[in-house]
């Protein structure tokens, strides 16, 4: 709390508050990040909107048909997603750009809200371990039985919805890019997977 009050007394244009989702809630696609940048989403108040992983994730949902118009990194950029919406497993930006387990556990009833809000959710993206982790224990599912690996496409069975497709890939950060990690054509093979598996 006192890193987010500080960042508001340095930095009072920015949003600098919990980030609400962004998409449409009729969405078969949720897209699950971490936490949200502290200038990407945390100075917009858009997820992954003016930081290097947005630039990656939006550019090939638009490549994928999952959204639509030009992504100008501002909020208010006119930019739409398609059968889609993307959230965070934390809803404020932590310190270092790092959430805590505590802070995930505190935010998992959003993330858990935000699930069964949306009726026609077919799919989830979960972008790092951590993201896939939040998801499970969300829908309560234990980790542990559907283990994270990049590229994974998991069904889901039992828990609160039963029959979700859960597609695992590397965060699209600027970390992961730059190291190798995950490359864009990796990236797009798993949400290339996704709109597969999603077309009639």
């Amino acid at each position: 709390m006192a890193f987010r009050l500080a960042n508001r007394g340095q930095f009072p244009d920015w949003h600098n508050a919990p980030v609400p989702s962004f998409g449409t809630d009729r969405a078969k696609l949720l897209v699950v990040g971490l936490a949200p940048g502290l200038r990407g989403a945390n100075r917009t108040g858009r997820p992954f909107t003016g930081d290097f992983a947005g630039d990656l994730l939006y550019r090939t949902l638009i490549k994928f048909g999952f959204a639509q118009g030009d992504y100008g990194a501002r909020a208010d950029d006119g930019f739409a997603l398609v059968d889609c919406r993307v959230t965070n497993a934390v809803r404020c930006v932590p310190p270092e750009n790092k959430p805590t387990g505590g802070e995930v556990a505190a935010c998992r009833h959003f993330l858990k809200a935000e699930i069964a809000s949306l009726p026609n959710l077919k799919a989830l993206l979960a972008l790092g371990s951590i993201a896939h982790g939040a998801v499970l224990t969300a829908l309560g599912l234990r980790p542990s039985a559907f283990k994270f690996r990049h590229g994974a496409l998991h069904t889901l069975t039992g828990g609160a919805r039963p029959g979700l497709m859960l597609a695992d890939s590397y965060h699209c950060s600027r970390y992961n890019t730059n190291t190798g990690r995950l490359t864009p054509a990796m990236f797009e093979g798993v949400v290339a997977a996704v709109r597969e598996r999603l077309n009639p």
